[in-house]
């Protein structure tokens, strides 16, 4: 079918920051040629904005598909209102421009049944986005005020165990209706690793972080763990804590955990949130794989504990400006992991299953990772969450770098990482 494209590009001598904070409102009402426009949730909480234009009757509606704050972008698809196409996905991102100020680049694709209704489509666009880019311009010169709202309250929250072979170790917060947020931790972590986010979370949802299997408080299986084992303690805890839908926020090998969940489960998931990675070793040969596994067994074989090497991961783990405080927690995480247990995830870890197939992903999906992180690096999973808006159905995702922090992001730089968290657990349907 079918193809054209359209793009404009115009220059704004105010700063990105100034242009996005009024760019980045999707339902805003900053273009001049929108008479009416409002807020629309669809079942899964993605985000529609519905307007009228100048001249008009026509209802327009749009669904966000793309966000990102840190990368100052965002991308839509059109839903209703233009006739006689298939298929219209928009983006725009704003970008420092060289001399100072900014630059404001707005592109569209147009997908038709014929090339001529295609180009007309494109040819329609255009004016519209110069004025859009001209508007923003103006009234980012103007400035915009910005209000970022402070940390909410911690939640109360209790230590719950249950089960034998193996008994699982949670710290909850109180109960609420709605989806249970569940937070999963790295291969090096322990649950309280999330502390910070479970009180945050609270306030939103029911929210509980578990140690994974021979980690903290939990125990280990009679067998070798595999990723269906750590799926299968999932779906115990939902059981244990009377929840309907999940949404599950991983970082690193609890990421990997994350996904292979969603690939299983969607239907089950409400939202799933990815920090530090989410392919793991799904997309690694076996060669690279086995290599993984050894480097990381030798020591263990040598008869070192994670204790003995526990220094040398979080010269890896933190980020170059990380506190003292950072480091220690990161260490202490890292020091109080059985050698078993590492052993266990590690050779669960290099013998994934399958390789994600993203067109699975029916659910709003956030991915973060740190500035400086060495293990996922933010071209690297900018990447995959490119992927995923190009593979799912109806994409909701949106892909933040977190600032100044390494691999163990929310550990670093709790804040930001809860503010980001939030802002996505507040728009899905409670």
């Amino acid at each position: 079918m079918p193809l054209d494209q359209v793009q404009v590009i115009g220059h704004c001598p105010a700063s990105p920051e100034a242009v996005w904070a009024i760019a980045g409102d999707f339902c805003g009402h900053w273009h001049p040629g929108i008479v009416a426009i409002r807020e629309e949730r669809d079942e899964r909480g993605s985000l529609i904005r519905a307007f009228t234009v100048h001249g008009e009757d026509t209802l327009y509606r749009e669904q966000l598909t793309w966000f990102s704050d840190s990368d100052r972008s965002l991308g839509y698809t059109h839903l209703d209102g233009i006739a006689g196409i298939e298929r219209y996905d928009a983006r725009m991102t704003v970008s420092a421009g060289e001399g100072g100020g900014s630059v404001i680049e707005w592109t569209a694709t147009v997908e038709a049944p014929d090339a001529v209704r295609a180009a007309a489509v494109c040819a329609g666009t255009r004016p519209v986005f110069e004025a859009g880019i001209a508007a923003l311009s103006e009234r980012a010169q103007l400035g915009a005020a910005t209000i970022q709202e402070g940390p909410p309250e911690p939640v109360a929250t209790e230590d719950f165990s249950f089960g034998e072979q193996p008994r699982l170790s949670l710290t909850v917060t109180p109960p609420r209706d709605g989806p249970l947020c569940l937070f999963l931790h790295g291969i090096g972590g322990a649950r309280w690793n999330w502390r910070a986010q479970l009180a945050a979370a609270g306030n939103v949802m029911r929210a509980a972080a578990v140690d994974l299997r021979g980690y903290g408080g939990s125990t280990l299986g009679a067998n070798q763990s595999t990723i269906d084992d750590y799926c299968a303690d999932i779906l115990r805890i939902r059981d244990a804590l009377g929840a309907d839908k999940l949404v599950l926020v991983g970082l690193s090998y609890g990421s990997w955990i994350a996904t292979s969940f969603a690939m299983r489960h969607p239907e089950l998931l409400a939202g799933l949130v990815l920090s530090g990675g989410c392919t793991g070793m799904s997309e690694a040969g076996p060669e690279e794989r086995e290599a993984f596994r050894v480097s990381r067994e030798v020591p263990l074989d040598a008869g070192q504990t994670p204790a003995d090497f526990a220094p040398a991961v979080v010269k890896v783990l933190a980020g170059p400006n990380a506190s003292d405080e950072v480091k220690r927690q990161l260490f202490d995480s890292m020091a109080a992991i059985p050698a078993q247990t590492y052993r266990d995830a590690l050779v669960c870890f290099t013998n994934p299953p399958e390789r994600f197939d993203f067109s699975r992903l029916t659910m709003p999906v956030l991915m973060t990772t740190g500035e400086h992180d060495r293990l996922a690096s933010p071209a690297e999973i900018r990447g995959v969450a490119g992927r995923i808006l190009a593979e799912a159905p109806m994409a909701d995702v949106r892909y933040e770098t977190i600032a100044d922090a390494g691999h163990v992001c929310n550990v670093e730089q709790p804040e930001a990482y809860s503010r980001i968290l939030l802002d996505f657990l507040r728009k899905l349907p409670q």
